[in-house]
């Protein structure tokens, strides 16, 4: 699976996440290396770095800093589920690696 390109939209976050359903993704990719910088109402300014294997799925860490200025990072785990319409719906379970540290899942799909 070839991410190089795609968008994605936030569909769903969990409540302690901080990215809004105006988010969109774009992201690159060349090989197996995926990455992305993003930004919204809430973030300034974020990256994403990941690995895509064989069976499209994204391991990757980000960081990014939102509107209050602070500086947050964490790692995630993409898992694609292929629509009927062709398009990607990426179901994510990730963690931060600062602030409180804790859980959430998300789901984008492609636009």
């Amino acid at each position: 699976m070839n991410y190089n390109n795609k968008k994605f939209k936030v569909i769903s976050n969990s409540e302690n996440g901080e990215l809004s359903s105006e988010l969109v993704f774009h992201y690159k990719q060349d090989g197996n290396v995926l990455s992305c910088t993003y930004t919204d109402k809430d973030i300034l300014k974020g990256h994403l770095l990941g690995w895509v294997d064989q069976g499209g799925k994204i391991e990757m860490n980000y960081h990014q800093i939102n509107k209050a200025g602070i500086l947050m990072t964490g790692q995630c785990t993409s898992t694609p589920e292929l629509l009927a319409n062709g398009k990607i719906r990426l179901h994510e379970s990730w963690q931060w690696t600062s602030g409180d540290c804790t859980k959430g899942n998300s789901t984008l799909e492609e636009v």
